[in-house]
Parts: C-alpha cells; sequence; structure tokens
C-alpha cells in the first residue's frame, strides 16, 4: 500500500509561501512544482513539494573578512 499524501494547492501555498495565484500561473507555464490533475482537482505529492523547496536552497558564504 502506498504511503502517499497529496494536498490542495491552498497547502502547498501555505508550506512555500508562494500565493495561489503563482501557483496557477507556473501550472499554466508548465514551470514549478509538478502536480497531478484528478478530473478538476488538483493535488500535489508533498514528497513533490519538499523537493521544490529544497532545490532552491541557496548556500551562504561566511561574511567575515578576515
Amino acid at each position: 500500500m502506498m504511503d502517499k499524501r497529496f494536498v490542495k494547492e491552498t497547502i502547498v501555498s501555505e508550506i512555500t509561501g508562494l500565493s495561489l495565484q503563482t501557483l496557477r500561473n507556473q501550472r499554466c507555464l508548465n514551470r514549478g512544482i509538478k502536480y497531478l490533475k484528478v478530473g478538476r482537482s488538483v493535488r500535489y505529492d508533498l514528497d513533490d513539494v519538499y523537493k521544490y523547496m529544497f532545490s532552491k536552497k541557496v548556500k551562504t558564504e561566511d561574511c567575515q573578512n578576515n
């Protein structure tokens, strides 16, 4: 049995900080987080949401000038 969790775009918006309109625009442009469409319902695999967020991680450098 699968242990997957699929969430609505409102939950994705809360997790990522992206607006609903941004998520919708990204889907229209085939960008952003992968999603599933079942009938008229849009769902995101929670694992894909976190993968997307971690892919945006920026490595910072030590700002001290020694």
